[in-house]
């Protein structure tokens, strides 16, 4: 019984002692009037509505500035695609002027052999009627015995000069022969030259494309920069407002509160005593049951592994099954952000990442990964599915977290995030691995 009679002992005597204390009222604080009220009100609403619309128009040059990314990740795709076309059709030229070359060096060769056979007939021709022998010798016809072998001698001359006359034509085949092969060689390195042109047409018309998305997705980040800025100005200012408002309604609730207390002074400390006397014993919470993540634990491994990257920069090509790589060159954006000498990851070498905990190996292209499971209504998508944008899922990917969230490597300049999803070009199907 001790140990409750002492507290109350106190109590009494504590409001004993302040009723019978005349403590003297502080002096009254600032009271504002209500048309400084108003008008500190009638400011920070101003500010607020300002804020509001620069929200607005921030939230549409975003979205259009994402247009603009996702762009420029297409054309760039297709400045690749026009890139490896002209390779290939720079081979098939090289390969077809080294054919040609070939065979023009085999008609001039086989020219140059009829030439020869045609010279040397004709001199064997000359020599032989001259001298009367095969090997130019007078005494094929000076040591004949009778007419008849004179006859047989110079029949014999004639025979030869047949045989060479075959090797004439047979030369002479070959060399038609060589002509035609040079003939279809040029024609067909006119064709390879005609498609490397056209290749190299479209690679230069695949650049300028390319050139004019990132001017204009630098031009809408630009803006999207100025709006920006101008919104956390107004904010700031919005501050200030809220701050002034705050200070003289703080003002006027202290003066409320002053003539509260000038006129409750005594009677609080009875009041008080009352409750100390009577306050129930205090009781000890409860611990809430602690509620176990939901979904398979394969899912949870997949977005715990994304989420502990948060903060990692976007390097384009970057990312792959043990964690963030260097980057490398695009040739635009992520040149600018020097993607290709920082670790980080891009969108798919995020995914590549995050399945790999259960062991699941994506290919390193977003396009790849869309069509890499099975496809489940936009409506339907749940944990640990993959969300992806642009035509066949070759823009962008992300892994949405449920409740609308998803954590993505959204772009260069940026770092691996959790954002709302943007329903903006986004494909009608997410993709289910697990």
């Amino acid at each position: 019984m001790t140990r409750w009679v002492i507290p109350v002992v106190i109590a009494l005597t504590t409001a004993v002692g302040l009723a019978g204390t005349a403590h003297a009222a502080p002096p009254p604080p600032p009271n504002p009037s209500d048309a400084d009220l108003a008008a500190g009100r009638q400011e920070a609403d101003a500010k607020a509505a300002r804020v509001g619309e620069l929200t607005g128009r921030l939230t549409e040059a975003e979205s259009r500035l994402q247009e603009l990314t996702d762009d420029v990740a297409y054309r760039m795709e297709l400045a690749n695609k026009a890139r490896v076309d002209l390779e290939a059709a720079q081979g098939e030229a090289d390969r077809a002027r080294r054919d040609a070359e070939a065979a023009r060096g085999a008609a001039d060769a086989a020219g140059r052999a009829v030439e020869d056979a045609r010279a040397d007939l004709d001199e064997f021709a000359a020599a032989s009627f001259q001298q009367g022998s095969v090997i130019g010798s007078v005494s094929a016809y000076f040591g004949a015995s009778s007419p008849e072998d004179l006859l047989a001698r110079a029949q014999l001359l004639e025979a030869v000069g047949d045989a060479g006359l075959d090797a004439l034509a047979d030369v002479e085949r070959r060399r038609s022969e060589q002509a035609n092969a040079d003939s279809a060689a040029r024609a067909a390195l006119d064709l390879a030259d005609r498609k490397r042109a056209a290749a190299d047409q479209a690679k230069r018309d695949a650049d300028a494309a390319q050139a004019d998305a990132v001017r204009a997705q630098e031009g809408q980040a630009a803006a999207a920069r100025a709006i920006q800025d101008d919104k956390t100005r107004v904010e700031g200012e919005l501050d200030q407002a809220l701050h002034a408002v705050e200070s003289l309604e703080g003002q006027r609730a202290r003066y409320d509160r002053w003539l509260e207390d000038k006129r409750r002074e005594e009677e609080e400390a009875a009041r008080q005593a009352a409750l100390a006397a009577a306050a129930p014993k205090p009781q000890v919470p409860r611990p809430q049951p602690v509620v176990a993540p939901g979904g398979s634990a394969a899912v949870e491994t997949v977005v715990a592994r994304a989420l502990a990257q948060l903060g990692v920069r976007y390097s384009w090509g970057g990312g792959n099954y043990n964690g963030p790589t260097v980057g490398i060159r695009d040739g635009g954006v992520g040149d600018a952000h020097g993607d290709y000498y920082n670790v980080g990851f891009d969108c798919s070498g995020l995914m590549m990442y995050a399945f790999a905990g259960v062991g699941v190996y994506l290919p390193h292209y977003s396009g790849y990964q869309y069509n890499a499971g099975r496809k489940v209504p936009l409506t339907q998508a749940r944990r640990g599915d993959m969300l992806f944008w642009g035509p066949g899922g070759g823009t962008h990917v992300a892994l949405y977290l449920g409740g609308g969230m998803m954590v993505e490597a959204p772009f260069s300049g940026s770092h691996v995030r959790v954002a709302p999803v943007r329903y903006g070009g986004i494909m009608p199907y997410a993709t289910r691995l697990l």
